[in-house]
């Protein structure tokens, strides 16, 4: 079974970006084998990359633009009647002007994921420019949004700062010289499993401690030289007492913060008036005094040092004030701007936008929009304010993803118009007016996932499409021309010309990327096309190696910051320095309630009544998402533990194994094969004083609801702390033939009232909650 022919692609299903050769025989896909060399990658790929092919081969793809004939919204009875595109398309046109010509253009929202090819961002804002529609929203608020928030505020761009492998421009190792490697709240074992590998065999050579800080023992934490168990949701605290304790100590880089550093001094005086000392510390998170001040003195003496972060930071109440106190720790250290350190604060990735040309027609004046998030959805729909959504447009699966599941059912059922683009027919289908089917990422060429340290790669396509399926920018500039034939306001050139059916050649798109987007000028489809590793970003021209360490004191960074707007500085903020403390960066944050320099506060059903947050019920403009409006809050509230009278324990959610990303991959039989079953970690000692035994099945409530699953003796994880596995839904019929359950989504458990009001993010990572047997009442 000698392949024919083999093509270079990347696979889809994590920021590990790995290269990929795919096999094919008679036209069929036979093999799926990883890049031998590209240094990071090394030839590797994990468990997940053959489920490419599995999703090209799949019975249940949906092949055919669907329109709903009848049955109750969310039903599994609904019922579909197959469509041609223009059909479908004329549809959605026709109800989006309907209710533009009602004024109410702001009422369509649209909710992009992370599935989608790069670029498609930018032509579902330009299509929402023409409509008059601020909401065109995205899915950092339930992915990592909050990193690149406070990365930006800091440092002045909001990116992942170092680069995995060898910085082009000095030809030296960047994230694998690292000697201190501290991970706050990230399971790349299974996250990120090839990159994570790289890291492990860099530390080989250079014997780089690994700390891993996480309320649970995760397959990172097992290589880990310590891992220290937080209390969910306390990284803040964490944090501070390690800023306190190298501040007052003395063991900060002294010429790095005279030099680069702004606000050095407030921020020494805050943290000594608040007391954040490492027994104030050690008793918000549970970490005994001597290892906060072993970590903190270990991270300031490592030279270098890096910060790695992920989802178990970005899915907290306080997200970015956590994340602006980690960027403290590296600049005071001096871990900035250079090689083997930095805040890797993972999927903060380029690109953040792509440029498009200029609209050539006057485009409507649009209010501000919604608050960030689309979990903000629901309450939009459900209350009208500050405005009711009437059309809703998603990439993705709000019924999995979005917080407190039957809130956002109850939304959907309400809304007067739902489109939903997908490869199957997930839970969110069943809510859908119209139905658009989504070819998968072997099925075109272009540029799809992207590595965490700014890296992508041409992809060429594989196999035909699925269908009638088509990729997600070829059907953004469809409906542009359906809403041109539908438009009795405008000539159809207003919105024909804006998308002109020569952008459905990715390439041609792509050169329009290329051309007008900053910093990007050397990342051609040909120079792209050429290389076995991945290309960063920025990358000015075609001469440029592309940057891998930002902010890096190097000829290379200042071409690339001149070509960013920031010629001659360091660091792209206003003062061209680190800005821990601006009095300007205060009043900004002022406005919603926050402050430059953080205080401590968490969710306040995080056990042990500590100081929470309060929502006001009026609006202010984002002071981070200025195109926003959000609900300033007071920081500091008293909380109190009354909800832990019923749900004394803290529940966690997270990726239930390498085997899953999102939640594609239960549509694939390896994955429902391999991790079918939602095995709910608990500590052997909690179980039993429930009277719960390994493999029990159980139920785990909330004040939200419930959701079942499979008690799974877990000896490291905290005892007031259960671990329960995301990504299930009752839709996902594969697991079927191998007898899973359907399982409810986990955020069924996860309150959606109470998330960080500057990125939007949701509190994923801390739910009050109860567990027991399936059979007890």
């Amino acid at each position: 079974m000698q392949a024919d022919r083999t093509v270079a692609t990347a696979c889809q299903f994590c920021n590990s970006n790995c290269r990929l050769h795919v096999g094919l025989r008679e036209n069929r896909i036979i093999s799926v084998k990883g890049e031998p060399k590209d240094p990071v990658q090394q030839g590797n790929i994990c468990v997940k990359a053959p489920m490419m092919a599995e999703l090209v081969y799949n019975p249940l793809r949906l092949k055919t633009p669907l329109v709903r004939t009848g049955g109750e919204k969310g039903s599994p009875n609904s019922t579909f009647e197959p469509a041609t595109w223009d059909q479908a398309l004329d549809v959605v046109a026709k109800r989006l002007l309907q209710l533009r010509d009602a004024g109410k253009a702001p009422s369509i929202a649209n909710r992009t994921t992370g599935r989608l090819p790069r670029g498609v961002g930018s032509l579902v804002g330009r299509l929402f420019a023409l409509l008059g529609s601020p909401n065109n929203t995205d899915v950092g608020p339930v992915c990592n949004d909050a990193g690149g928030n406070a990365l930006k505020a800091t440092f002045g761009l909001g990116n992942f700062t170092n680069g995995y492998g060898t910085d082009g421009a000095t030809g030296k190792d960047d994230l694998g010289s690292a000697k201190y490697l501290l991970f706050f709240g990230t399971n790349q074992a299974e996250t990120h499993p090839v990159t994570f590998d790289y890291l492990l065999r860099a530390r080989k050579r250079t014997g780089a401690k690994l700390v891993v800080v996480d309320p649970r023992r995760t397959p990172t934490g097992a290589e880990a030289d310590e891992w220290i168990a937080a209390k969910p949701h306390t990284d803040l605290a964490l944090a501070l007492g390690m800023l306190h304790h190298i501040v007052t100590k003395n063991l900060y880089d002294r010429h790095f913060v005279q030099r680069w550093v702004v606000g050095f001094t407030e921020l020494r005086d805050h943290l000594v008036k608040s007391a954040y000392t490492l027994d104030w510390a050690s008793k918000i998170t549970g970490i005994p005094v001597k290892t906060i001040q072993r970590i903190a003195e270990d991270y300031a003496k490592s030279e270098p040092a890096a910060i790695f972060c992920n989802a178990g930071i970005s899915h907290q109440l306080g997200s970015f004030d956590t994340y602006r106190v980690l960027t403290f720790l590296a600049a005071v250290t001096g871990n900035i701007g250079k090689l083997g350190g930095g805040c890797n604060f993972m999927h903060n990735t380029w690109p953040g936008d792509l440029h498009l040309p200029p609209l050539a027609v006057n485009v409507p004046k649009v209010p501000q929009a919604l608050p960030v998030g689309p979990d903000y959805f629901a309450e939009s729909i459900l209350t009208g304010k500050p405005y009711r959504l009437e059309a809703v447009i998603t990439q993705g699966n709000p019924l999995i993803s979005s917080a407190n599941t039957n809130k956002v059912k109850d939304a959907f059922r309400e809304l007067d118009f739902y489109v939903y683009t997908g490869l199957f027919m997930e839970e969110a289908a069943y809510f859908a007016d119209v139905v658009l089917p989504v070819s998968g990422a072997l099925e075109y060429e272009g540029v799809y996932m992207r590595r965490d340290d700014r890296a992508i790669r041409w992809q060429h396509q594989v196999v035909p499409r699925v269908g009638e399926s088509k990729p997600d920018w070829e059907i953004w500039i469809d409906l542009a021309w359906a809403l041109g034939r539908n438009d009795t306001k405008n000539p159809s050139t207003y919105w024909t010309d804006a998308f002109p059916q020569a952008w459905k050649d990715y390439s041609v798109l792509w050169n329009e990327f290329v051309t007008r987007t900053p910093g990007m000028g050397g990342m051609t489809k040909a120079r792209m096309d050429k290389r076995t590793e991945p290309l960063r970003w920025p990358c000015p021209s075609v001469k440029h190696p592309g940057v891998s360490a930002l902010y890096l004191d190097h000829p290379s960074w200042y071409e690339a910051a001149e070509s960013l707007g920031a010629k001659g500085k360091r660091f792209p903020t206003p003062s061209g320095k680190v800005e821990i403390y601006t009095p300007e960066l205060e009043r900004q944050l002022a406005t919603a309630g926050h402050h430059a320099l953080p205080s401590f506060y968490t969710h306040p059903e995080v056990t042990g009544a500590h100081p929470t947050i309060a929502y006001e019920p009026g609006f202010v403009t984002n002071p981070v998402n200025p195109q926003a409006v959000t609900h300033p809050v007071r920081l500091g509230v008293p909380g109190n533990d009354d909800v832990h009278r019923e749900f004394p324990l803290m529940g966690t959610t997270g990726r239930p194994s390498v085997v899953h990303f999102a939640s594609v991959t239960h549509w694939t039989p390896t994955g429902e094969q391999l991790n079918g079953i939602r095995l709910v970690q608990i500590h052997p000692d909690t179980a039993r004083r429930y009277g719960i035994a390994d493999r029990d099945e159980v139920v785990v409530r909330s004040p939200r609801g419930e959701v079942t699953g499979t008690a799974l003796y877990w000896p490291g994880i905290r005892q007031d702390t259960i671990f329960v596995p995301n990504t299930f839904g009752p839709a996902q019929q594969v697991g079927d033939q191998f007898g899973d359950p359907r399982y409810e989504a986990a955020n069924t458990l996860v309150d959606d009232r109470h998330y960080d009001n500057l990125s939007g993010q949701q509190a994923y990572k801390c739910f009050a909650c109860s567990i027991a047997k399936a059979s007890t009442p």
